[in-house]
């Protein structure tokens, strides 16, 4: 196979990198937390912080171009955690992997979206500008929401404000859910579950916030990934990112002051995390790290186990079973994710993680990915397509805009054309721990072919054994659980009433 002259070029770059260490194998964890000196209260509070469109851009994670003081606090008084993954490079599939602890994939929620976001705001039932109607994942029977257990065992759960799950929240699964929700507006005492969303970071905001004053010096130097450009729209576009990420510092902020004020913060377990990759070109919807890999930190009651880094490969999967666990809640789902604390901790650290890219609003794609700490996996399925994707959404950026007007002018360079090819490879592999931006796709290499074995058949075991929805078309899997494309409905239920008890029984 003869290779362009510009992809040699980048895989001599790289390779410079990647054979100072000619080591092939895995890299283990160095650093392990243990778990089991953790003292908590028997039903701590527990906050989630959630910051939207985010790689981790911030000092905690060695990034200095801007000071996030109040996450850099969480991070000196919390744990940190290095190989967080999401299972998709995009909002409402994470959001369901969060929800129910399995993988998008195995639930019908793989696609971007699916509804009911859309389905019962539009009078046609269609989701809007996607030309399809619209339709709700559908999870396996006796399936609950976290915040469902938490509020049998006495906990006041908010949400503010999203419910983007790719299907509609069970009816008992919030206290309040709306951009009012707080966990102030309980009226005892009684342990709390909260979760913020934290907009400031979306994608959306790059544009959105075109015209407001920065946060940051208008000349900041910013760091550029290498398949973005260097141009002055490009610079704006990125410190309007940097800018956003310190507004969203200031938000977290407001949240812990919130608990000091009501003598609550060490009394709750803080997640801050975000919900997926950056929001700029190449990052969103992809299954490059720039899409999946997302920093987290979790601040225990009296700071405890401070400073520490978990390096073990943990998903968003993980995120319901270890609260459940840190809880004591034993729940008998059947979830993909595992707990890495509490009563029910699984001991032995997993070797591999997957993640998948499929439908982003009209534009289809099928790609899976299997990784571990060093090495990912990419299987692509539609091969004669590009592997940019046209999302209007997108397009909508000042700096897609640039690469758009850069591509067609013959003007991108080599590794900046990599995104804009117009065949995929069928299988790439990435040592990402030498090669974080995957620019050099080492899949015809003799000395990795044994790499690529392992995580092809551990992704092919993976699909297996996930019945991954992806294996037919989007149409075939409504067909399967909306039979005549009607939504099926389960049978009346009776509601009784004993006293202060209510309990409601299906006919």
């Amino acid at each position: 196979m003869r290779l362009p002259l510009g992809h040699i070029v980048v895989l001599l770059i790289v390779l410079v990198f990647s054979c100072k260490n000619e080591n092939f194998s895995d890299t283990q964890s160095k650093n392990k937390v243990d778990y089991s000196a953790l003292k908590l209260a028997k039903r701590p509070n527990i906050v989630w912080i959630v910051a939207e469109d985010l790689s981790a851009y911030i000092p905690a994670y060695g990034d200095s171009t801007v000071t996030t003081p109040n996450i850099s606090r969480l991070a000196r008084e919390g744990v940190k955690y290095t190989n967080f993954y999401s299972p998709s490079g995009v909002c409402a599939p994470s959001r369901a992997a969060i929800a129910t602890g399995m993988y998008p994939t195995r639930i019908g929620a793989l696609h971007m979206r699916t509804g009911p976001w859309f389905r019962f705001h539009t009078t046609d039932k269609a989701i809007a500008n996607y030309s399809r109607d619209a339709y709700e994942a559908m999870p396996p029977v006796g399936t609950h929401m976290l915040s469902t257990y938490l509020r049998r065992e006495g906990y006041y759960c908010t949400n503010n404000p999203k419910e983007d799950y790719q299907f509609r929240s069970e009816i008992i699964a919030w206290d309040e859910s709306s951009f009012d929700a707080h966990w102030k507006n309980r009226k005892g005492n009684e342990p709390f579950y909260a979760i913020f969303n934290i907009d400031d970071t979306h994608e959306s905001m790059i544009w959105r916030k075109a015209g407001d004053s920065l946060y940051v010096n208008k000349d900041l130097e910013v760091p550029i990934p290498p398949y973005l450009p260097a141009t002055e729209i490009a610079k704006k576009d990125i410190r309007r990112n940097y800018s956003n990420i310190v507004e969203m510092d200031r938000r977290v902020g407001e949240i812990l002051k919130e608990l000091e004020v009501a003598n609550e913060l060490d009394n709750t377990i803080i997640f801050w995390y975000t919900d997926h990759g950056g929001p700029l070109p190449r990052q969103k919807r992809t299954v490059y790290e720039s899409g999946i890999h997302v920093p987290m930190i979790i601040r225990f009651p009296n700071k405890q186990l401070a400073g520490q880094t978990d390096e073990q490969l943990l998903s968003f999967i993980d995120l319901k079973p270890t609260v459940l666990s840190l809880l004591e809640i034993n729940s008998s789902e059947n979830m993909d994710g595992m707990a890495w604390m509490g009563k029910y901790q699984i001991k032995e650290e997993r070797d591999y993680l997957f993640a998948a890219a499929d439908r982003f609003d009209n534009q289809t794609d099928k790609v899976r990915a299997a990784f571990d700490k060093r090495y990912k996996l990419i299987k692509n399925y539609n091969l004669d397509q590009s592997y940019y994707l046209p999302v209007r959404y997108r397009e909508t950026m000042p700096i897609m805009k640039e690469l758009l007007r850069l591509r067609d002018s013959g003007e991108l360079n080599n590794i900046q054309k990599l995104w804009f090819r117009a065949k995929k490879d069928s299988i790439e592999l990435y040592d990402t721990q030498n090669d974080p931006f995957e620019l050099n796709n080492l899949a015809n290499l003799p000395a990795y072919r044994d790499k690529i074995n392992k995580l092809h058949q551990a992704l092919l075991t993976w699909i297996d054994e996930t019945d991954d929805k992806g294996k037919m078309l989007e149409q075939e899997y409504v067909n399967s659980i909306w039979p005549n494309g009607k939504q099926p409905e389960t049978k009346v239920p009776k509601v009784f009433t004993s006293e202060n008890t209510l309990s409601i029984k299906t006919q």
